[in-house]
């Protein structure tokens, strides 16, 4: 996936969008299978389309519609932004960020802007060249999730997103079918990196066709996988593995499960496993870095870097580097690394680490112990922001156990935790404010703590 260089102008000459033959399928629905010679029509009639500008926020639903509106506005020249949620007030915010952008959407976008473009339906088409994009142009600005602050923008380029697509490619060894074309199904949306990664940018420059749904429910998921004329590959987060197991859905033989978003606990990698009968893999990345490691989590507790990925441990964090990475990267993640062969495994977050009256502890390990307790089917420990009188700033907790009250989650929690990081306040919630990877931004958690 090297870019062609122009050796007399040492300048990167403009590359394909795609990968394959134009009989490549690289989309389908229950109607049949979408190829490339008719993407690649659809694309230039779509960005024929579109208004002269330099950003473009796409907000397409269906994950082919968003396919064709993110190559249509890279072959146009423009950066597709990527806001961390759909919600209008988070888009009005982007558009105040970036004043000369547009949103584009389909007919499936629920509350769109006044303004927005609406891709035509059917969608038209247009003979022409082939579809290039210049190397170096910066195609997509990610935001981050806004689970610790405010989202902030990290821009990629089309070399960086082919160098990685590279890597993921790699990481996925053993679960795609090597003599002819994966399918795979995600219920990830495509704006977040992680479904860019797996659900756009494996089918542009892969052996992948991707369902065009983003299927939520299980019987929605199922009836998705149903679809694929192979066994198909299920990109998904905890949260929906989750109901997926819970539930009695029947699903057809699968090539494989990819889970990111959220750390994926060992019980459920192993009841995913032992239910669906094939392997969870689980890939750790962010916004900053995209995919970068690999673990099957239901065998394993350390994490195998993508080919030419490097961590370096440092006191504030995690410097990564990588070559799809301009420069290095440092993450939050405090990680602790074999020498020998270069993989880590997580000891938390900078952000999440708690010392009061001298002793330690970290958010990510008081939440697991609040999942542990019995009859509590969803939660989360954060800490507040602003310090009490003694200037501490406290600990706090959300739990979804419809069985219980607030004492008696206290109770189980005290014979697992320190006293010192008891969460209290600790409110007994119906749902918890989950966006669309299961994530859950700190304003959300703020507003329904004291809501």
């Amino acid at each position: 996936m090297s870019a062609v260089v122009d050796a007399s102008t040492a300048k990167l000459l403009p590359v394909p969008l795609t990968h394959g033959d134009g009989a490549h399928a690289i989309a389908f629905d229950a109607a049949g299978a979408i190829d490339l010679q008719t993407f690649s029509r659809q694309v230039r009639a779509v960005a024929a389309m579109l208004p002269d500008s330099r950003h473009a926020i796409n907000l397409c639903e269906d994950r082919y519609h968003f396919l064709v509106a993110f190559c249509a506005a890279a072959a146009r020249g423009q950066t597709t932004l990527l806001p961390p949620s759909r919600a209008p007030a988070v888009i009005d915010q982007v558009r105040l960020q970036y004043p000369d952008s547009y949103c584009l959407g389909d007919d499936a976008l629920a509350l769109a802007p006044p303004d927005c473009v609406h891709l035509p339906q059917p969608l038209p088409q247009l003979d022409g060249a082939p579809l290039l994009v210049d190397p170096e142009a910066v195609v997509a600005i990610g935001f981050t999730s806004g689970s610790t602050g405010q989202p902030r923008p990290y821009a990629k380029t089309w070399a960086s997103f082919r160098a990685s697509t590279a890597q993921n490619l790699a990481a996925l060894a053993g679960l795609l079918d090597e003599a002819g074309v994966t399918h795979a199904i995600a219920t990830v949306p495509p704006q977040h990196m992680y479904g860019m990664e797996m659900s756009v940018l494996l089918p542009l420059l892969g052996p992948v066709a991707v369902h065009s749904a983003r299927p939520l429910f299980p019987a929605d998921v199922a009836r998705a996988l149903h679809d694929a004329p192979t066994p198909p590959l299920l990109v998904t987060t905890p949260v929906h593995l989750r109901a997926l197991v819970a539930d009695a859905v029947d699903l057809p033989p699968l090539a494989g499960i990819v889970s990111a978003t959220a750390p994926l606990p060992v019980e459920l990698a192993l009841a995913a496993e032992e239910r669906f009968g094939c392997e969870v893999r689980e890939v750790f990345g962010s916004t900053e870095t995209c995919v970068i490691a690999r673990r099957r989590t239901a065998r394993e507790t350390a994490w195998t870097p993508l080919p030419g990925v490097r961590l370096a441990p440092q006191p504030d964090g995690t410097a990564v580097h990588a070559p799809h990475l301009s420069e290095t990267v440092v993450l939050a993640d405090l990680v602790e690394v074999d020498p020998h062969d270069g993989r880590f495994e997580l000891r938390g977050r900078n952000a999440d680490m708690l010392e009061i009256a001298g002793k330690r502890a970290s958010l990510g390990d008081l939440t697991r112990k609040l999942l542990a307790v019995p009859g509590v089917e969803d939660g989360i420990v954060f800490q507040l922001d602003d310090a009490d009188a003694m200037g501490v700033r406290r600990i706090a907790a959300l739990a979804v156990a419809p069985g219980l009250d607030e004492a008696a989650i206290l109770s189980a929690l005290r014979q697992q935790i320190d006293p010192v990081f008891l969460p209290r306040p600790l409110r007994r919630v119906a749902a918890l404010p989950r966006n669309e990877t299961g994530k859950l931004p700190r304003a959300a958690l703020a507003a329904l703590l004291h809501g």
